[in-house]
């Protein structure tokens, strides 16, 4: 059984149609990179998902269940988490604090609770552990380097018990060490059976973490491929028109 679904899903902001028709489906612990030019409709369809503002046109279906999200939310509260391109991380805090960030753990002594911080810092060692990351706890973010702040994000959404994450961009402006990081963690979290759909113009990135590629253009999908029956340069064409579908 499908884990996503988007049935006819259609966006108009007045006189502008930013999505038109677009269906697609994700299993879970499937990932799946959506590519296509700037203003294709990638962010329009990832905020639909994500609660930011319902669809003008079709529905959702999520976990086998019809799904209306009228805040994000709504969409976290069944399992749907974003990375955002700038990770939203407080830098003077530890990577454990990042992690439980506004769901810290807690310790009552008599009238009084106080900050759990040895049972935040235990747990996130252990959400690092699991994606097999060299960030420690009690690292200070603004001492990492891209990829460990990745690590900091996805470690977040696997302490919200995730069945969705949708990453956008997680490999701009790093090394390509910390691209390689950025990857793995990504496979971890397909091991663990979650689904990740991946927002990125790097096609490397794409054809070598993803199991397909979906392509936006003009606000339509013009292709839903399996990667091993595609290639970069029909990915090319489909993005800048050379291709009408696939």
């Amino acid at each position: 059984m499908a884990l996503l679904e988007l049935q006819g899903i259609g966006k108009e902001f007045g006189a502008i149609r930013a999505l038109s028709n677009v269906s697609l489906s994700i299993d879970p612990g499937e990932v799946v990179g959506l590519m296509g030019d700037n203003g294709a409709g990638k962010s329009t369809l990832v905020k639909i998902i994500a609660g930011n503002f319902p669809p003008s046109h079709g529905g959702i279906r999520f976990d086998g269940r019809e799904a209306h999200f009228t805040k994000p939310v709504d969409a976290r509260a069944v399992g749907i988490e974003v990375v955002y391109q700038d990770l939203a991380l407080a830098d003077n805090l530890s990577a454990a604090a990042n992690v439980f960030l506004g769901r810290e753990m807690r310790r009552r002594f008599g009238p009084f609770t106080v900050l759990d911080h040895t049972a935040m810092n235990r747990r996130a060692a252990q959400l690092f552990r699991e994606l097999k990351s060299e960030t420690r706890a009690d690292d200070l973010v603004r001492q990492m380097s891209g990829g460990q702040r990745q690590a900091v994000a996805i470690a977040r959404t696997r302490l919200a018990d995730a069945k969705l994450v949708m990453m956008d961009e997680p490999t701009a402006a790093i090394s390509v060490r910390q691209v390689a990081e950025v990857l793995d963690l990504i496979r971890r979290l397909r091991d663990h059976g979650i689904a990740v759909i991946l927002i990125s113009h790097r096609m490397p990135d794409v054809f070598s973490v993803c199991d397909r590629v979906i392509v936006l253009r003009r606000g339509r999908k013009v292709a839903d491929k399996a990667i091993a029956d595609s290639s970069p340069e029909e990915v090319t064409a489909l993005i800048t028109g050379a291709k009408e579908a696939a």
